[in-house]
C-alpha cells in the first residue's frame, strides 16, 4: 500500500496535467454541444475512456513491487489488444467530413484536442511497459518489442477504423477477425491500403514516441 501511495505521489504531476487536459476535451465538447445543440460527438468520451485503459493497466503494473513472469505476460496480452484505442482518436478527424455545422473550427479544435489526449496516454503507457519489460529482458530486445508494439498499434486501428473490429471481439467474434487478418497477412497485393495504413502510422506513431521520448526525459532529468 505505501508502495502505490509513494506511486501516486511521484506520478502526481502526471496525472495531474493528464487529468486537466481530458477535462479541457470534455469542456470543450459541452460548448459544442450547447452551440450546435448535437450529440454527434459524444462518442469521443467513450473513445477517451478506451484510450485511458492501457495506461491504467501500466500504472497498475508499475505499482507492483514483485511482478510474475506469466501474470506479466498475461496482462502484456491485455495491454496489447486494448493499446490501439489510444492513437485510434485520431482517425476521427475523419468525422469533420460529415460536419453540417458553420462551426467546423470548433470541431476541428473538439477531435483535435481529445485526439492528442489519445496520444499522449498511449506514449505514457508505451513508456511505462518498456519500463516494467526491461527488468524481465535486455534493452536492446525492449526497444525490438516496442517498435513492433507500435506498428501493431496501426494495424490494430485500421481492423478498427476500417473494418470496424473492436478490442473486445477477439472473444466475442474471433473467428472473422482471425480470417481478415491472415488474409490480410498472406495477401498483401490484394489488401495494400490496409499495408500502407500500417506501416504509415506505424511510423507517424514511432516519431510521436520518438519526440516524446526526448521531452519526457528531459523533463524527468
Amino acid at each position: 500500500m505505501d508502495y502505490i501511495k509513494h506511486l501516486f505521489l511521484s506520478r502526481f504531476k502526471t496525472f495531474a496535467l493528464v487529468s486537466v487536459s481530458m477535462l479541457f476535451s470534455i469542456i470543450l465538447l459541452m460548448i459544442r454541444m450547447k452551440l450546435t445543440h448535437s450529440f454527434f460527438y459524444l462518442f469521443l468520451v467513450w473513445n477517451l475512456f478506451l484510450a485511458a485503459i492501457p495506461f491504467v493497466i501500466t500504472t497498475y503494473l508499475v505499482s507492483v513491487p514483485k511482478l510474475n513472469k506469466f501474470v506479466l505476460v498475461l496482462w502484456f496480452s491485455v495491454w496489447l489488444l486494448f493499446l490501439p484505442n489510444a492513437p485510434y482518436i485520431v482517425t476521427d478527424l475523419l468525422h469533420l467530413k460529415i460536419s453540417t455545422t458553420h462551426l467546423l473550427w470548433l470541431d476541428i479544435l473538439v477531435i483535435i484536442s481529445f485526439a492528442l489526449n489519445g496520444l499522449v496516454l498511449f506514449y505514457l503507457s508505451i513508456s511505462d511497459m518498456k519500463t516494467i519489460l526491461q527488468t524481465f529482458i535486455i534493452k536492446k530486445k525492449v526497444n525490438y518489442i516496442i517498435t513492433i508494439t507500435i506498428f501493431l498499434s496501426g494495424f490494430g486501428i485500421y481492423l478498427g477504423r476500417f473494418l470496424r473490429y473492436n478490442s473486445w471481439e477477439i472473444l466475442s467474434n474471433p473467428k472473422y477477425l482471425f480470417v481478415d487478418v491472415i488474409n490480410i497477412t498472406i495477401k498483401p497485393f490484394a489488401h495494400q491500403e490496409a499495408w500502407l495504413f500500417t506501416i504509415l502510422f506505424g511510423i507517424f506513431l514511432s516519431v510521436g514516441y520518438w519526440v516524446f521520448k526526448q521531452v519526457y526525459n528531459n523533463q524527468i532529468d
